[in-house]
């Protein structure tokens, strides 16, 4: 099984209103990172102060990058056919899709995969399934917190910890990890699998 988990960072929320700043992506293959992939990106407008303080990412850094129409095709490629994975997917989906419609006429046909969707249905204990939440839950560091690489490398860790807990349950075919992430949630907690 092949995975590329992803995340992004932005100006804001709105995949309508804001812009992408970075993105980063790593290949896991056999439970392995193979690949990993980087970029800041040019949001072609000032950087928000709260951003810049939350994630790093200032004007001056984003200068010289290319901007989201420039470097999609090179994330694209990297991604190819392989699952999209990451913590709270749909922001991420989102904000690519959104841009790939707008610049390149592409929509993803990739299959998608949440890891705060499983972790609803495997840490039910948690009250909260932040990545910074599961991080300490698991004893993960993650040194670059809201830098898209460093959250990348902490959001793989989690969900090879989740492939091996759905594994011990049976479950380790994509088609099986979807179904299971897009069912109700039950007493699947971590603590039966």
């Amino acid at each position: 099984m092949v995975f590329t988990v992803i995340d992004i960072e932005t100006t804001g929320l709105s995949k309508h209103y804001n812009k992408i700043t970075e993105i980063a992506a790593a290949r896991i293959r056999n439970g392995k990172m193979v690949k990993s992939y980087q970029t800041l990106i040019n949001p072609q407008l000032k950087i928000p102060a709260f951003i810049t303080e939350l994630t790093g990412i200032d004007n001056k850094m984003v200068k010289d990058a290319p901007t989201i129409k420039q470097a999609l095709p090179s994330f694209v490629r990297f991604l190819g056919k392989d699952v999209f994975v990451a913590h709270n997917a749909t922001f991420d989906f989102g904000f690519l899709e959104r841009n790939l419609k707008i610049y390149h006429n592409y929509r993803f046909s990739n299959d998608r995969l949440c890891t705060r969707k499983l972790a609803n249905r495997l840490f039910q204990e948690l009250p909260r399934k932040r990545l910074a939440d599961l991080c300490r839950f698991l004893n993960i560091k993650n040194v670059h917190t809201h830098r898209a690489l460093g959250d990348v490398k902490a959001t793989v860790k989690v969900f090879t910890y989740m492939l091996g807990s759905l594994n011990d349950k049976g479950i380790s075919q994509v088609e099986d990890i979807i179904q299971f992430e897009r069912s109700p949630i039950k007493n699947y907690s971590c603590k039966n699998l």
